[in-house]
């Protein structure tokens, strides 16, 4: 009797892995990097954060840039503790974030570089926002 072999390779859970390990990577760099970005505008190591807060919005906030960019922190550490805890939401916060940080760079007239920067790195949040949509639609249980 003849044997009869098959050269098929199931690349479905082979993309799949791959798509988890891209969602995981993402998921813990948008969660850990606004933290430690968060963390950073009380200690200013990095930088001076206070140099890329737009005059005009200096003009209309009521507190110091000190102040202000005390308050960033603490809402750029929610943010990255959201995406670890419920990354689909999280994932939209910082790309968000991200945009709006953007916008305040262009308002300076200078740091186009750094605008650019966060743009890009807010097409990474919605891509991740992207991948868990998916994940959840190819994991759903059927009735």
């Amino acid at each position: 009797m003849a044997t009869i072999t098959s050269n098929y390779v199931d690349h479905t859970t082979t993309s799949m892995t791959k798509v988890n390990r891209v969602t995981q990577t993402l998921r813990i760099t948008y969660g850990l990097l606004p933290i430690l970005a968060g963390l950073d505008k009380f200690m200013h190591v990095l930088t001076d954060w206070n140099k890329y807060l737009a005059p005009v919005v200096t003009d209309v906030i009521p507190l110091s840039p000190g102040a202000f960019m005390n308050i960033v922190g603490v809402i750029e550490i929610i943010a990255g503790i959201i995406v670890f805890v419920r990354p689909k939401l999280g994932s939209i916060i910082v790309g968000l974030w991200l945009i709006g940080i953007a916008i305040n760079l262009l308002l300076t007239g200078q740091y186009f570089d750094v605008a650019v920067r966060d743009i890009i790195m807010a097409v990474g949040a919605f891509s991740l926002y992207t991948l868990l949509d998916d994940g959840e639609k190819n994991h759903r249980p059927s009735n």
